[in-house]
């Protein structure tokens, strides 16, 4: 149904998740990240509650380990559940409910936690921490993420076909500075995904810009902009 990757970039700071299942709009419900925090990606059959609430208990001072087990045992649902998270320490956790659907197994690397349920094989999440953990230096996380998803896709990915996908991420503002989705595509959503970076990227500091000192960004670009 989904696979995930959620990671911490060690040189810019960001908390970021890229995910992609058969379902439409996975990313309206399924990743979470806040900046300076972490992010966390809640699936299979999605409580999307839980992701706030593990990121409010690392807000308050827990580690992921401490924060996914706390929010594990007061959930009465959970053995639906598949939670992969990510601190601003590098630290990562994941649980596995007792009814998760298909084929599922999660993989770490430093830095990153990759999940899925109901994949095609094992191998789709350590594809995407394996290539995760080889991006080039200086690659924004999105790129990354994304670039890792595929990686999944190409491993296998699902037992059957994907039609949405997203990348959410946070570095240092109380909003996401990528949020990007594919909410439905028959064909490719995370070749989509992709293109739809490509576009977004060399616009990413401008709209965070406009935000913190509107006098000082570039044009909009818009008729009737002068």
């Amino acid at each position: 149904m989904t696979f995930s990757i959620v990671a911490f970039d060690q040189e810019s700071g960001s908390v970021g998740v890229a995910i992609t299942t058969s379902s439409i709009a996975v990313g309206s419900r399924c990743p979470w990240v806040r900046a300076g925090v972490g992010a966390v990606a809640t699936q299979n059959i999605t409580d999307p509650t839980l992701g706030k609430s593990i990121l409010d208990l690392i807000q308050s001072g827990a580690d992921s380990q401490t924060a996914l087990d706390t929010v594990v045992k007061a959930n009465p649902n959970i053995n639906y559940r598949q939670l992969t998270v990510v601190d601003t320490s590098g630290q990562v956790a994941h649980f596995t409910g007792e009814h998760i659907l298909g084929t599922n197994t999660v993989a770490t690397e430093d830095d990153c936690v990759a999940a899925g349920n109901l994949l095609a094989n094992k191998s789709v999440p350590q594809a995407m921490v394996s290539t995760f953990c080889d991006r080039k230096r200086g690659q924004n996380l999105a790129e990354s993420l994304i670039v890792s998803l595929q990686a999944g896709v190409d491993a296998g990915g699902e037992e059957g076909p994907i039609h949405s996908a997203a990348v959410l991420v946070a570095r240092q503002h109380q909003w996401p500075e990528v949020d990007l989705r594919v909410d439905w595509d028959d064909t490719d959503p995370v070749g989509k995904l992709f293109d739809l970076w490509v576009a977004y990227r060399p616009q990413r500091e401008d709209y965070l810009l406009r935000a913190v000192s509107p006098g000082a960004a570039p044009s909009y670009g818009v008729p009737g902009d002068l």
